[in-house]
């Protein structure tokens, strides 16, 4: 239920942070003119459009109206359809890309089917700029109109004069908006112009994509930013310009996210809160209880050293209560005039039982100590802990009053957590510092693990420290006994097992090689012996007996292999039969007359021969 109750604060504290945002209705409309009939055709207000679009949607804008390559007609449908939609919004924005002209203090933008032969064609084929302005009015919170339109034109200088006179500048007029909280964001400042870039998107609309979704960011800030980087990757010939004037509040594009605030209550404060439960009450039925309820953990640890305080108080008040006894036994003796002989097994029995009192009290004072340092752990992890949470209260109560402080808050709670958790470690009493008289010795697969790593220390596990006490391990702690002359039960691991390893400050147990190597410090090195020695079983050099086979071209093929082959590559055999003379390669035939039979034989092999037949 306790988690269940957290989840459902959490979502609730979620939705009071999205239901601000989601009350605020942002629209935007993009249009880009690359593709001019009467003009070149310009390369990037088509691919910035479409960018500035993607950026606008990915910012949570609830309407992101795109269109390229508008004639006149289409763009002045285009903003009276817009402009509708702008009478219920809170934020628009208009984002235009392409050609644009300035004529007489005045600024135009020029659709794609434009010819613009005399300058009075610039009142009849193109669209003033105040007609973005006035579609952009009905907003009740922010009016952000962007001309990237500053480019060199070339209407202008084919363009014919009616009036000598008349003023036709490049880039665009300074204007100054009569509207509250209304912007105009210019490529470039007043009477110059911008460039294009040498990739597919101009340096202006790259700065853009990159600044103004930031969220929580104020737009002077942003525009700030925007005007940098152009001026940086445009060699300082570019200055972006924003005239306009907003409030003294922080305007940004993209609301701040709020600060998700973790809730006061988790298992951690109920823990906490039980442990002190058990900590008033004091007794052993109360720890156990607690300790069946939460096996392991940082509280735990405390627990169980409370636990071993209680056990040696009892041990204490025992040995005590026997001292008491034994000393009236030792006075009822005397008085009923007990032989001497009892006498001194009674002041024997009396001193015993007050040495025993001794260590009782001896082995309190050590569990308190444990117990109290284990208790000063804890109130510095709670510290900590509220100090932390102070922290991040004061970090929002700041991006409450300032809210594009509130950059990146979120990020820097978590990171500040991570090194929290990285300092803390785990919530366990074997992440305080190293054992003393005072500290609380580690614990459970802690505990192993803290073993296994001294046992691999001395030379004596060459596995790492896995946390399980396998037989790999309890034969690397029979051979520190062999070794320490110990006699360490190696059934389990215990503290009087860690400290007594740790004791040593060098290899207890020798460096075991291979076969063919000997030890050389802390390595192994490989026996090398010298011509016609070889390294026997006691890894010794000592004199081969093999003899060595000589050297040879031909390949060595066994015996058998041998003799089949030669037998395969000598000619069968003949037979003699009467007056014939056998063969199995050329059958049998008769003796030619004049002739005899002879035999012959392989040297060095007579077992390999057989007849022929020999004429003169």
């Amino acid at each position: 239920m306790g988690i269940f109750r957290t989840v459902v604060l959490l979502a609730f504290i979620s939705c009071l942070g999205c239901g601000a945002a989601s009350a605020e209705r942002r629209i935007a409309l993009v249009v880009g003119n690359s593709a001019y009939k009467n003009v070149p055709r310009l390369l990037n207000p088509v691919n910035d459009a479409v960018l500035m679009a993607e950026m606008l949607k990915k910012a949570g804008f609830d309407a992101v109206t795109t269109r390229l390559n508008l004639n006149a007609s289409d763009m002045r449908r285009s903003l009276r359809d817009f402009g509708a939609s702008a009478r219920s919004a809170d934020v628009v924005v208009i984002y235009y890309a392409g050609h644009g002209i300035e004529m007489d203090g005045n600024n135009y933008l020029i659709p794609t089917d434009a010819v613009l032969e005399t300058d009075a064609d610039v009142l009849d084929e193109t669209v003033p700029v105040d007609r973005l302005l006035f579609a952009a009015e009905p907003a009740r919170k922010l009016r952000l109109v962007i001309l990237d339109a500053c480019r060199d034109n070339p209407f202008a200088k084919t363009m014919k004069r009616t009036i000598a006179v008349r003023a036709i500048g490049g880039g665009l007029a300074k204007i100054e908006p009569s509207s509250p909280n209304t912007m105009i964001a210019f490529a470039a400042k007043a009477g110059s112009t911008a460039s294009d870039g040498d990739s597919s998107n101009s340096p202006f609309a790259m700065a853009l994509v990159e600044y103004l979704p930031k969220p929580g960011l104020d737009l002077r800030k942003a525009f700030g930013f925007v005007r940098d980087d152009v001026l940086k990757n445009t060699g300082y010939t570019q200055e972006p310009y924003v005239y306009g004037s907003l409030g003294g509040e922080d305007v940004p594009l993209v609301p701040a996210k709020p600060v998700a605030v973790e809730p006061q209550t988790n298992r951690d404060d109920a823990i906490r809160r039980d442990y002190e439960l058990a900590l008033q009450l004091g007794t052993r039925d109360g720890w156990n209880a607690f300790l069946a309820r939460y096996p392991d953990g940082f509280y735990t640890d405390l627990a169980k050293g409370q636990l071993n305080k209680i056990a040696a108080e009892e041990a204490r008040a025992a040995g005590a209560e026997r001292a008491r006894l034994a000393e009236q036994e030792k006075a009822r003796l005397a008085l009923e005039g007990a032989v001497s002989a009892e006498q001194e097994r009674a002041a024997a029995a009396a001193k015993a039982a007050d040495q025993a009192r001794i260590a009782a009290e001896r082995a309190k004072q050590i569990a308190q100590a444990k117990a109290e340092a284990g208790e000063e752990a804890r109130a510095a992890l709670e510290k900590a802990r509220a100090e932390t949470k102070a922290a991040e209260q004061a970090a929002a109560e700041k991006a409450a009053i300032d809210p594009a402080a509130n950059q990146g808050v979120a990020e820097s709670v978590v990171d500040q957590k991570k090194d929290e958790q990285k300092k803390e470690g785990p919530q366990k009493v074997a992440s305080l510092p190293p054992p003393s008289d005072t500290a609380v010795a580690p614990s459970g697969v802690d505990l192993v693990k803290s073993v296994q790593s001294e046992l691999h220390r001395v030379g004596c596990l060459a596995e790492t420290s896995d946390g399980n006490w396998d037989a790999a391990s309890q034969r690397s702690l029979t051979l520190f006994n062999r070794y320490a002359g110990t006699r360490f039960d190696v059934k389990s691991a215990n503290a009087d097992v860690l400290d007594t390893i740790k004791s040593k400050s060098s290899r207890v147990c020798p460096l075991v090689c291979d076969h063919g190597f000997r030890a050389d410090g802390e390595r192994c090195t490989r026996i090398v012996c010298r011509a016609g020695y070889r390294v026997n079983d006691s890894n010794e050099c000592e004199k081969s007996l093999e003899k060595r086979p000589v050297a040879s071209r031909e390949k060595i093929v066994p015996r058998a292999d041998a003799e089949r082959k030669r037998n395969e590559s000598a000619p069968s055999r003949p037979q003699a039969s009467g007056q014939y003379i056998c063969n199995n390669q050329t059958g049998c035939r008769p003796v030619r007359p004049g002739c005899r039979i002879g035999s012959w034989s392989r040297a060095g092999n007579p077992a390999l021969g057989g007849l022929y037949e020999s004429c003169k």
